[in-house]
């Protein structure tokens, strides 16, 4: 980027002293011409006077002769005394001025400007030839060296000021840098740098630390549910294999079919752990869904309602028709069946449906007139394998992944999940975009 910046700087530099050099160039070669042209004046006015000597003066960059109607010269400048015509072209007939560059004129040395002028004699026309240096297109080798020199520097100045510039720029990434390739999963909580200028670098550090935060709270999450995991998954083994070691200390004494029995029990509760687990995997590595079918809530849940009709516990459906939706059938037919399931164990009577419209967005509310849940404990409930000491004693062989697994497909469906107050029981409150 600097070696890019200086050099283009430099060409610009260039351009600019290109356009400066003609516009001196043409400055001084006027000045040389008018010169030039002064010498020759005065030389006319001495010849109209017939005052014209044989040496004229000048000095050694001007070249002054005159020639008289023959083509001799008459009177001539000290350098030019005793040499040849410096030209031989002349003035139209139409014009009394020509002028020329002259390469090799006997004298000077070097490229010349020669002017020439008709003088009006009775005797014929004579010419005043006045010559100066004619100035190169680099005007000399100072001015050229200068300018070239000027431009040269000013690029490499530019490129070392970019250099420091982009250098001090760069610093904070740099540091932002080595301080992700240090941060590894086993040494969480670590920050990269936040740059004090509020810059685009200054938003880059602090999304770069929203996002540590988001992956440490994910690994938190990881090891808190490998650790609830791993003890669920261990009690019904444990329980399995107790029974079975049992039965083979005392073969003659076990019930062998109850032994099968509490096996089966466990291996079923393991069975329904496993199964939670993979579908929760699945709504993990989903993204919210944007496509799916257009469902009719009420229509969803009536139907699901009708399975459940005869239980202990009586359903009061209300339903709002109308209540479209987009997203997966199945997986909303299972999160209704977790929060009737959790509703079924907590509910002393009656439990209520309700589906209705707010807006742009529908509801559907599963409420039960049981103790309810705690303010405190609200969030808790969603949390992978956590059990409320009530819910352990209602349900022992419950897993603990119904209301997360409801509250995951809710969230892949643009929706919440949420707890929300209630005169009695508990009542969960699911909100996902209404289809209109």
């Amino acid at each position: 980027m600097a070696v890019k910046a200086g050099a283009v700087v430099a060409l610009v530099a260039l351009g600019m002293f290109a356009v400066l050099l003609y516009s001196i160039r043409g400055q001084v070669a006027e000045y040389h011409q008018n010169h030039a042209a002064r010498a020759a004046f005065r030389c006319i006015h001495l010849i109209e006077r017939n005052r014209l000597p044989s040496r004229l003066p000048g000095d050694s960059a001007l070249a002054l002769q005159v020639v008289d109607e023959r083509g001799a010269v008459v009177a001539a400048t000290p350098n030019m005394s005793g040499r040849p015509r410096m030209a031989t072209f002349r003035p139209s007939e139409q014009t009394m001025f020509a002028a020329r560059n002259v390469k090799d004129i006997p004298g000077p040395e070097g490229r010349m400007r020669v002017l020439v002028f008709r003088v009006y004699q009775p005797s014929g026309d004579w010419l005043v030839y006045s010559a100066d240096r004619a100035v190169p297109w680099f005007v000399s080798d100072e001015v050229s060296t200068f300018l070239l020199s000027t431009a040269v520097l000013i690029g490499m100045l530019v490129g070392v000021r970019t250099w420091r510039t982009v250098d001090a720029t760069l610093a904070p990434v740099d540091a932002i840098r080595a301080e992700l390739e240090e941060i590894t999963a086993t040494e969480s909580g670590r920050r990269v740098p936040v740059p004090e200028c509020r810059d685009e670098i200054r938003l880059l550090a602090e999304t770069a630390n929203a996002t540590l935060d988001r992956l440490d709270a994910a690994l938190e999450r990881q090891r808190r549910f490998t650790s609830e995991a791993s003890h669920d998954l261990r009690n019904p083994i444990t329980a399995a294999r107790t029974h079975l070691e049992e039965a083979l200390l005392f073969p003659e004494e076990s019930d062998w079919p109850q032994v099968g029995r509490s096996v089966l029990e466990n291996l079923g509760r393991l069975q329904a752990i496993v199964t939670d687990l993979l579908e929760l995997a699945r709504l993990d590595a989903e993204s919210p869904d944007k496509a799916g079918e257009v469902i009719d809530l009420a229509e969803l849940v009536g139907s699901d309602l009708e399975g459940r009709q005869g239980g202990m516990k009586r359903i009061v459906p209300r339903l709002e028709g109308g209540v479209r939706v987009r997203g997966n059938r199945l997986r909303l037919s299972r999160l209704l069946s977790n929060l009737l399931d959790n509703a079924e164990r907590h509910a002393d009577e009656e439990i209520t449906v309700t589906v209705r419209a707010e807006g742009d967005t529908a509801v559907m509310e599963v409420a039960d007139d049981g103790q309810g849940i705690p303010p405190e404990h609200r969030e808790l409930v969603f949390q992978r394998f956590a059990r409320l000491e009530e819910s352990r004693e209602r349900d022992p062989e419950g897993t603990g992944l119904g209301l997360p697994m409801a509250r995951e497909i809710a969230t892949v469906h643009n929706g919440t999940l949420t707890i929300e107050d209630s005169p009695r029981g508990a009542r969960f409150v699911l909100r996902v975009p209404r289809v209109t």
